[in-house]
């Protein structure tokens, strides 16, 4: 499966209001393992920039003004996601300033449903805990050091770490791009050859035993038909994983 990890930065909050993107960087994952190809590209706003979004992510209107304009580097994007789920956190947010400049540009836009709003998976699993980037690189103990100011291809290298672990844990041999890794083409795509990961030969025994799986059936009718495993499993004498 193939999936874009993706951030970008603005000029603030809302592109109905003349807010448009600066930066976009985004990661490939096959399998939720990252390839190395990331799409990176600094965008001219064609507008200035208001100093709350400079105390961001520190773009500044002069280093802004020689860098190309969004319908200048779309397709180039648009090739790179292909049709491609993608992982964004506060997915609304970018999806919003995302299609707000394809439209502009005279492309279609993204469906919101082809975007995993990390946000929400970080809230579901989390109630109440704070789900921003940092709290959630703290969590698991990401280092986001680098993080002084926010910039789309850091965001999205520690997010697509921060995604492996909201869905069930990072990877033993995860290495992500770096942000300063080499990129051919004018909107910054990097291409490396992707490792080939065989399949297992042998499936590995259960670790579970005869009597541990009788003992846990027992255990189960003893809470009941009213029993919480009963809601998720389609027997009594399902063996947990």
């Amino acid at each position: 499966m193939r999936e874009i990890v993706l951030d970008t930065e603005t000029t603030g909050f809302d592109p109905d209001t003349g807010d448009r993107i600066v930066e976009i960087g985004a990661i490939e994952l096959m399998n939720y393992l990252p390839t190395g190809r990331h799409f990176h590209v600094y965008i001219n706003p064609e507008r200035d920039m208001p100093a709350e979004a400079l105390a961001v992510h520190g773009l500044t209107s002069e280093f802004l003004a020689d860098k190309p304009k969004f319908a200048e580097i779309s397709r180039d994007f648009i090739d790179f996601v292909g049709q491609a789920r993608l992982v964004i956190h506060n997915a609304p947010f970018d999806m919003k300033f995302l299609n707000w400049e394809l439209r502009r540009a005279g492309h279609a836009a993204l469906p919101m449903a082809r975007a995993l709003d990390t946000v929400a998976l970080a809230r579901e699993k989390f109630p109440g805990a704070p789900v921003s980037l940092d709290a959630l690189c703290r969590r698991w103990g990401i280092d986001n050091s680098g993080r002084t100011l926010h910039g789309a291809l850091l965001d999205s290298e520690l997010l697509a770490e921060v995604y492996l672990e909201l869905i069930g844990g990072r990877q033993p041999d995860l290495v992500l791009v770096a942000a300063n890794a080499p990129a051919t083409g004018a909107a910054g795509l990097s291409d490396t050859p992707q490792r080939p990961r065989a399949p297992r030969p042998v499936p590995l025994p259960p670790r579970i035993s005869a009597a541990e799986i009788e003992a846990h059936a027992a255990f189960v009718a003893r809470l009941g038909p009213g029993a919480l495993w009963l809601r998720y499993s389609a027997t009594a004498s399902a063996v947990p994983r």
